[in-house]
């Protein structure tokens, strides 16, 4: 008689050992992921290595060095994994490393000096004697396992099977509804946001909350409808109504190139009226929220000297946008009303969140998709396939093909729908202004 209470065990599974992987930022509920996948495997009589520091420690390996326990990775035992699914941090650490950065094609998988990075991860995992890698990251991260999967079918050593599993707080991932961490982050910043409030109510006052949100506004979204701001702006925002156009000459080629950029203009004036709009209501305070993903179409005088990354981003935390808007909106507001002041402080919000205590639901969600790669590569045999959640956390599975474009090799960012409910929503709550 089965026992449906519990999971089916799956002794016989064809992997021995498998390496769990985390690479980008924290997020909420990380150690949710990296315990239930690790638990999952270790029920099944599958050890388990946790890689410490994302790709670092695997790029540095030479063929003929050994990766030393401790240092580059752990073994995770159940004893390792102890009350850890709601503990805050990573247990294995992360790092921005790219073992991918070099590779913008298919052709260049076949570069042997482009390809170096990932074959060193490869000859690295493979001296540990892993048969499986769970990649645990954002769509940079995808990328990268996307570029590993597609790098050893090149080669002539054995197959380490991937599976990756989402991570953002930003929930701009494509595949997957919300992602581990998201609600938690909101909680957060929302928090953040309502305290804020009370000090502008307290003091007459705006303030200009600067949230984390690189390419879309979920989380500034989700931040000024949960904290009750005034107004919120991301980048789907600026599309369309407040963007211009800038010549530019790119130092690397010397070519002459344009890019969009805000129309600081139109985006303070946005602001300004709805500041106005609530004097009218005998409330001279207010936050407005910005996602930070608006630095990278602030105009070029404001970029100038700022680095990138292995994946090709400005360095946003190198740029003082709310600083920026502050001074701009305290200009816009004088303009408006003929000389009057308001006072405008601006304030950055964000790497707080990354690892507060994480919310129940994300701490499930987290455990699902951890327990997902382990029924990917061992219950359904899969491998090259993103784990995902629908409905009443059920799993399914995203091939890396369907998320990742088959010439440039790199993901799409998932934006608010503008006009969509969930957009919406966020307009119905602030304040109205009369066009």
């Amino acid at each position: 008689m089965s026992n449906t209470l519990s999971p089916p065990s799956t002794s016989n599974t064809r992997f021995k050992k498998i390496a769990i992987l985390f690479a980008g930022g924290p997020a909420p509920a990380a150690n949710a992921v990296i315990s239930a996948a690790a638990a999952a495997f270790l029920k099944n009589g599958v050890e388990v290595v946790g890689i410490k520091n994302g790709y670092s420690n695997l790029i540095d390996f030479k063929n003929g060095n050994q990766l030393v326990e401790g240092q580059d990775y752990v073994n995770m035992t159940h004893q390792f994994l102890t009350r850890s699914r709601n503990s805050q941090g990573i247990i294995i650490g992360t790092a921005r490393a790219n073992p991918g950065k070099q590779i913008k094609s298919p052709a260049d998988l076949d570069d042997p000096q482009k390809t170096a990075p990932l074959n060193s991860a490869y000859e690295a995992l493979q001296s540990l004697g892993v048969e499986a890698l769970v990649s645990i990251g954002g769509d940079d991260t995808l990328k990268t396992a996307n570029k590993f999967q597609l790098f050893q079918k090149k080669q002539d050593g054995p197959d380490i099977p991937v599976v990756h599993l989402p991570k953002t707080i930003d929930n701009d991932y494509h595949g997957i509804d919300f992602t581990f961490g998201y609600f938690t982050a909101v909680e957060f910043l929302g928090t953040e946001v309502r305290n804020l409030i009370y000090d502008a109510q307290s003091t007459n006052s705006y303030f200009i909350a600067e949230t984390m949100g690189r390419s879309a506004g979920w989380l500034a979204y989700g931040a000024a409808i949960a904290g009750e701001a005034s107004l919120v702006i991301s980048v789907e925002d600026i599309i369309g109504d407040f963007v211009d156009q800038e010549t530019f000459t790119d130092p690397a080629t010397g070519q002459s190139k344009s890019r969009k950029i805000m129309n600081m203009r139109a985006v303070c004036e946005r602001v300004v009226k709805t500041m106005l709009a609530r004097e009218q209501d005998n409330k001279g305070f207010g936050v407005v929220v910005l996602a930070e993903g608006l630095a990278e179409f602030l105009p070029s005088q404001y970029l100038e000297g700022i680095t990138r990354d292995d994946h090709g981003h400005i360095s946003i935390s190198e740029i003082d946008l709310c600083g920026i808007f502050e001074k701009q909106i305290i200009k816009t507001y004088a303009d408006v009303t003929g000389g009057r002041t308001r006072r405008v402080k601006g304030v950055k919000l964000g790497y707080e969140s990354r690892c507060a205590k994480p919310h129940a639901f994300d701490v499930m969600l987290g455990s699902q998709l951890g327990v997902g790669a382990y029924c990917a590569l061992v219950e359904n045999q899969r491998e090259g396939v993103m784990v995902s959640i629908k409905g009443q956390l059920e799993l399914h599975y995203e091939p890396f093909e369907n998320l990742v474009d088959p010439e440039t090799l790199v993901t799409k960012v998932r934006y608010i729908e503008t006009g969509s409910d969930f957009h919406r929503l966020a307009r119905f709550l602030e304040t109205y202004i009369n066009e």
